[in-house]
């Protein structure tokens, strides 16, 4: 039997997020920064690179994965164990390579890229392993790190892009709304967040048909698991006066989109009133801060002496905001497009950003749980457009 390093396994019909002139684009703008750094081949290994520049989304289980782009190709690698979906779902050309030696992924890599050549790569992804094996199989004569670079792409979005992000920002809503409606005394945090994921995924479906449907998921607290914003779901019961946080974050073809709000179960008493309507302030603030030539650290400072002039910046856990677009819990992020102190990128038109402060006081203080507002920004020539359509606060959302 002839048992091959790596062959092309190509079959069906093949659909993607975006029309193949948004990916000629992007790989055209990637070329370019090659060529400004010297670089003759990029070797890319993370989930959001890949999915950004071939529209593929890899399901990893402990194999590696990438993309490799030279001045003339544009060629994914990925597991024998996938088949042909790797190819259906990526623009360009697809490599399989198998595991009947060690190390075949490098043998197909290599076949792209050759021995010798200046290696792009992702220094914030690749494993010092790996790193190992790409100096051992490709010999590089230099190797530069070109995930700053690409970030930097990524945070600038196409309309189309922006048309997908719109799309999820209103399927993210669909799932409030069924929160919403599930939250009643007795209930358990499992309950109501299925009952978003479900109504979510549901809409997903019915708006991309023909699209692959994973990882959209809810975070849904209460109570005292309120106090962080990623705390898992767990079978608590909702009782009454109850402070609940909304999280919705349904993912279209590995692009991320968000809803989150603080409610109350029945009623909210004075202290809590007090500190939601505040936050809801500031979350209005920064909203009216994002504008095209403001830079990241301005705003953080900002909303920071927002809350300082009401003796509640002690309360604040993170940052403001972040970047959209491929990214999600367990790969990627635009760390350059984040609302903290530390970053000093200036906002510009075809940004996509979101504005969520959150306070969070400890159990016994008069108002204790988490607070938080999120709402997704558009930065336009003139302003911002708010693409979130659930109300916050508190007309609505005590339930």
């Amino acid at each position: 039997m002839d048992r091959p390093q790596f062959y092309r396994f190509h079959q069906g019909d093949r659909v993607l997020p975006f029309a193949p002139e948004e990916y000629d684009a992007r790989v055209k703008g990637l070329r370019a920064r090659m060529e400004d750094a010297g670089v003759e081949a990029c070797v890319f290994t993370s989930m959001h690179n890949i999915a950004y520049y071939s529209g593929f989304l890899y399901c990893s289980f402990g194999r590696p994965y990438g993309l490799v782009v030279t001045a003339t190709d544009s060629v994914t690698i990925s597991a024998g164990i996938d088949a042909g979906q790797p190819w259906r779902r990526c623009h360009g050309d697809n490599i399989t390579y198998t595991d009947w030696a060690r190390n075949n992924y490098w043998r197909a890599v290599m076949s792209v890229t050759g021995e010798g050549s200046v290696i792009g790569y992702e220094a914030d992804h690749l494993t010092l392993a790996q790193r190992d094996l790409m100096e051992d199989f490709l010999k590089p004569a230099a190797m530069v790190d070109m995930a700053p670079a690409t970030m930097r792409q990524r945070m600038h979005k196409s309309p189309a892009e922006i048309a997908l992000i719109r799309h999820g920002a209103q399927v993210a809503d669909v799932g409030g709304y069924a929160i919403r409606d599930a939250i009643r005394e007795g209930v358990r945090e499992i309950d109501v967040a299925m009952a978003g994921r479900d109504a979510m995924e549901l809409e997903i479906a019915k708006r991309f048909p023909d699209a692959e449907y994973r990882d959209t998921w809810v975070w849904f607290q209460s109570g005292i698991n309120t106090d962080g914003a990623h705390n898992p779901v767990t079978a608590r019961k909702l009782q009454r006066g109850d402070i609940l946080s909304l999280n919705c974050f349904p993912m279209i073809s590995g692009y991320y989109t968000a809803l989150e709000r603080t409610l109350f179960v029945g009623e909210v008493d004075d202290a809590s009133l007090k500190i939601w309507e505040a936050n809801v302030a500031a979350h209005e603030y920064g909203i009216s801060l994002l504008q095209p030539g403001a830079s990241c650290a301005e705003v953080t400072q900002a909303v920071n002496a927002f809350f300082a002039e009401r003796d509640l910046l002690q309360y604040r856990t993170f940052g403001y905001g972040h970047s959209f677009g491929v990214l999600s819990h367990y790969y990627g992020r635009e760390a350059g497009l984040e609302l903290r102190e530390d970053i000093d990128t200036v906002l510009e038109r075809g940004m996509v950003i979101s504005m969520e402060p959150m306070l969070t006081l400890a159990e016994g203080q008069p108002g204790a749980g988490g607070y938080r507002e999120h709402d997704i920004l558009v930065i336009t020539e003139g302003g911002n457009e708010n693409i979130t359509g659930y109300p916050y606060g508190p007309g609505f959302n005590v339930v």
